[in-house]
């Protein structure tokens, strides 16, 4: 008997035979304590659908223990109540962004002249991204800005009643965050990308700095220009395109004190970036990072896959989000085959586990103000998950890198299922005589104790799939093998 002991998570970088004795592929599938099992399922939240994509997300509960959720995309402002009815909240004096990232070049994109007539114009100009806001709290009150806005913007509730312009505030902004001192900070702010300005302390509308408040500005010593921040560990982290930085509260007079902590780690996109209590993570430039009192590059088994299927046109739009029932990071990203959202890789943070799979979602927030985590699809619907194990089309399996059986030939006679209930999941085999070799399929197998095999090879790769809509546990299935003849 060959017991096919597997460690969790998967290994997709370098050759396929290099994931021997890992977990190769898979779908919709986790693993917790050494144990695989299904993601949870899914079920719709919205009533109805938002205009464009929802690029950011938010909840939280008023002080009138209402929960509640905002949504943003490239030109609307939702808020949606407890029972998933929407509100439009879009400023009235709101610039709409974009909802897809273009590349200016081509025709109409220099100066007249530049070029000769029938040259091939050259591989330069500006990238425009995909519109994504950021979303915050001030209190009970909502925070939001997009970039290509600029404005800061504050929602003080009230169904009908739109976000309006933070008075005084700065303008041009390319992203804003709430200090855990409760400073109000803009970043990118005033049409400078490497500018941070922030409110005086509990006074979001007092920016110009005195002797009688905190306001104030710094400008970042760098060569990129900011995408993103987010809190951690008492500090505000700020990413630009190319470093890293912090803002750490210092009091009077300065107040704020700025270290750069990292270069060649810039942030992909505004949203790639997620905190979590101690830490945050992100996604660079084909790497994943983590700040955790020092930025430094995160090993991961599936970077190699995930930076060669991810469409680089379309990188914006790559968005973070934290499900800390299970300890996971996800990042949401458009396939190389895809101008959106499409599919996702995970990340167990207290395991040290990575896991991919396709899906259609683009924000997400984690459980807490409501019981289950919120993703939004690309259908502008919000769908609450781990709720049951319906996937609508989708199958939830893990397929193994290839096991050597032996260096002769040998014949794989039956399998000893190691399964919570019997039955749940069923099991397909691809073997082959070397590494580049034909692939041979052979199942699906129903599980029976023991399950009936016969096929031959050097290797084998072997495919869980569900077989029943069930919270199913696998862990380590035995296999019987014994040599046969060469030929």
């Amino acid at each position: 008997m060959l017991a096919l002991k597997i460690p969790p998570g998967l290994y997709k970088n370098g050759t396929e035979f290099q994931s021997a004795g890992r977990w190769l592929d898979s779908n919709l599938v986790r693993w917790v304590d050494d144990t695989m099992r299904p993601v949870g399922g899914w079920r719709v939240k919205s009533t109805t659908a938002m205009t464009g994509k929802i690029r950011s997300m938010i909840t939280w509960t008023d002080n009138s223990s209402n929960r509640r959720i905002a949504t943003a995309s490239f030109s609307k402002l939702y808020s949606i109540n407890e029972a998933g009815v929407k509100y439009d909240i879009t400023p009235t004096s709101f610039t709409s962004g974009r909802e897809d990232a273009t590349l200016a070049i081509g025709y109409g994109q220099q100066t007249y002249g530049s070029s000769g007539y029938g040259i091939e114009r050259p591989d330069n100009g500006t990238y425009l991204p995909a519109t994504t806001w950021s979303l915050d709290m001030w209190g009970e009150y909502l925070i939001a800005n997009s970039p290509d806005d600029g404005k800061l913007y504050e929602w003080q509730l009230g169904s009908s009643t739109p976000a309006a312009v933070i008075t005084n505030a700065p303008t041009s902004c390319r992203a804003a965050v709430v200090t855990h001192e409760r400073f109000l900070m803009a970043l990118g702010a005033s049409g400078n990308g490497r500018s941070v300005k922030w409110s005086d302390q509990e006074d979001n509308t007092t920016w110009t700095a005195a002797a009688t408040n905190q306001a104030g500005d710094f400008e970042l010593t760098t060569e990129g220009r900011i995408v993103g921040g987010v809190r951690v560990k008492g500090q505000v982290l700020i990413l630009t395109d190319i470093d890293a930085h912090t803002a750490t509260y210092q009091g009077p007079p300065f107040v704020y004190g700025f270290d750069k902590i990292g270069s060649h780690c810039g942030l992909v996109a505004a949203k790639s970036l997620v905190g979590v209590d101690t830490f945050a993570v992100w996604m660079s430039n084909r790497s994943f990072y983590i700040y955790d009192g020092y930025a430094k590059p995160l090993d991961s088994d599936v970077s190699d896959y995930v930076f060669n299927n991810l469409n680089p046109s379309q990188i914006s739009k790559v968005s973070a989000t934290v499900n800390s029932k299970f300890n996971e990071i996800w990042w949401f990203y458009p396939s190389a085959t895809s101008t959106e959202c499409d599919s996702y890789v995970t990340w167990n943070y207290k395991e040290n586990h990575w896991a991919v799979g396709e899906i259609d979602r683009t924000a997400g927030v984690d459980a807490g103000i409501f019981r289950f985590p919120m993703f939004a699809s690309t259908n502008g619907k919000i769908y609450e998950h781990e709720v049951g194990f319906d996937y609508d089309s989708a199958t939830p399996f893990a397929e193994s890198g290839p096991i050597p059986l032996g260096s002769s030939v040998m014949s794989v006679t039956g399998m000893v299922p190691d399964e919570k209930t019997l039955g749940d999941v069923q099991a397909k085999f691809k073997t082959r005589f070397h590494p580049t070799d034909t692939e041979r399929e052979y199942g699906p197998f129903t599980m029976a104790n023991p399950t009936s095999l016969r096929f031959t090879g050097r290797q084998v790769k072997m495919r869980i799939e569900s077989s029943r809509s069930a919270d199913w546990r696998v862990g380590v299935m035995q296999l019987g093998v014994q040599p046969r003849g060469g030929r």
